[in-house]
């Protein structure tokens, strides 16, 4: 049996740093993710004049104690890096509060849309405007001197915690009162992490979907700090279930993040005849870990996912498709657009460095089709900077019968630090 942990989790970790400044006193956080998108959370928050300290982890990665202060203004342009859930939540956060900024990021991060988050925050009165492509980062938000925002009831048509996350931080931040109706329910952590620290969210299933809402009326716009260990990271975790599936190791991965919104990847998994045994463990902030066993012991079948599955599994897409070139048949994932404008277009990449293997594969406007094969595959893989393509392709790299060779393997520690060692100690047992 090997033993593993992974980062903690890399969007309650992001969440953590964004609100702890927020909140009436001082905050201590254990085991943040230590990749470099929550490095630029700290960045940011702290040119908006957040005191944070950070140390090594005893767990893994950093801890934080963070004092709640009140946001001023930064000095320059604040960079997200290749963040998008910073840049987005932040734009939240910045519209609630007034706070005038001009946000930019990496040549990848300005080729994603923010529209999305911007718009409805206009409807609510943000002004802002968009400094090169329209839509794109770089984005200058006005400061507001006087007035609140509007509210907003906003019916989105794509489930996405992103643009649900701005919206509820721009009405937790500008006490104003906000609601998102989504078509299927998207991850929860911003709200888990809201309630935690005494915000009176409401969540509620409709005919139409999954509805968020903030009501401020009874509520004295005090947040309490939060004490909180951030759970393993699921998504994290995922490549080294495959990894562990492909090499034929049984591994146990300790601590990881039990949110039912990240987990539906093990769902499907079981559904390929995969067995991960998953045992209980403790709750903090809101969210629930626990352990996983990885059971390799079984092949792999097809599997055919859409609709409404698809927002909660959309950044184990790539895992699955490579697991899915060894199993038994055709597998088919449609209804993923979002994969195409996430830190690369990977559904056409995920195309393209299948073929380049000698996998089966058709490419879909929104999916894949992959025929699974038993033939050795060779080849090298290009990841376009996207730390996800370099981890499933390099969880690929371990099944005996494949020698993948990735063009930018250091891009994975934008999420994952020490990814690579933990894929030696699974292959070598």
């Amino acid at each position: 049996m090997i033993d593993l942990r992974v980062p903690g989790d890399k969007s309650v970790s992001h969440r953590a740093v964004l609100l702890a400044p927020l909140a009436t006193g001082v905050s201590r956080i254990e085991g943040l993710g230590d990749g470099a998108d929550v490095a630029t959370s700290l960045a940011v928050m702290r040119a908006l004049g957040a005191r944070i300290e950070t140390a090594r982890s005893a767990r893994a990665g950093l801890d934080a104690t963070i004092e709640g202060h009140v946001l001023a203004e930064p000095a320059g342009t604040l960079d997200c890096g290749n963040s998008g859930t910073t840049a987005r939540l932040l734009i939240g956060i910045l519209a609630g509060a007034g706070i005038g900024a001009t946000l930019d990021g990496d040549a990848s991060l300005r080729a994603r849309p923010m529209r999305r988050v911007v718009y409805p925050l206009q409807a609510m009165g943000l002004r802002a405007h968009y400094l090169g492509g329209a839509g794109r980062l770089p984005l200058r938000l006005e400061p507001r001197a006087t007035g609140t925002l509007r509210t907003l009831r906003h019916r989105a048509r794509v489930a996405s915690a992103q643009v649900k996350s701005a919206i509820l931080l721009a009405g937790v931040t500008g006490r104003v009162r906000v609601s998102v109706l989504e078509p299927a329910r998207s991850r929860d952590h911003t709200e888990r992490m809201l309630r935690a620290m005494g915000v009176p969210l409401g969540t509620a299933e409709t005919e139409s979907g999954h509805e968020a809402s903030l009501d401020p009326d009874a509520w004295d716009g005090r947040l309490t700090p939060l004490d909180l260990v951030i759970p393993g990271d699921p998504s994290s975790a995922a490549f080294l279930v495959g990894a562990a599936l492909l090499a034929g190791r049984d591994v146990r991965i300790e601590g990881v993040s039990e949110n039912p919104t990240r987990t539906a990847f093990l769902d499907v998994l079981a559904e390929m005849g995969a067995r991960v045994e998953r045992s209980a463990g403790q709750e903090s902030g809101g969210e629930p870990a626990g352990d996983w066993l990885v059971r390799a012991d079984a092949a792999l079948e097809p599997f055919d996912l859409g609709g409404r599955r698809i927002p909660s599994l959309i950044d184990e897409l790539p895992l699955l498709s490579v697991l899915s070139a060894r199993a038994a048949g055709r597998s088919v994932f449609r209804d993923a657009g979002e994969l195409r404008v996430k830190e690369s277009d990977r559904i056409g990449l995920m195309a393209e460095n299948l073929s380049a293997l000698g996998v089966e594969v058709e490419e879909l406007p929104e999916g894949l089709a992959i025929h699974g094969t038993d033939r050795r595959l060779e080849g090298r893989v290009r990841t376009g900077g996207d730390h996800r393509m370099a981890m499933a392709f390099g969880t690929l790299g371990l099944d005996p019968r494949a020698r993948v060779e990735v063009d930018d393997p250091a891009c994975a520690g934008v999420s994952f630090p020490g990814f690579w060692d933990l894929l030696e100690r699974i292959r070598h047992g």
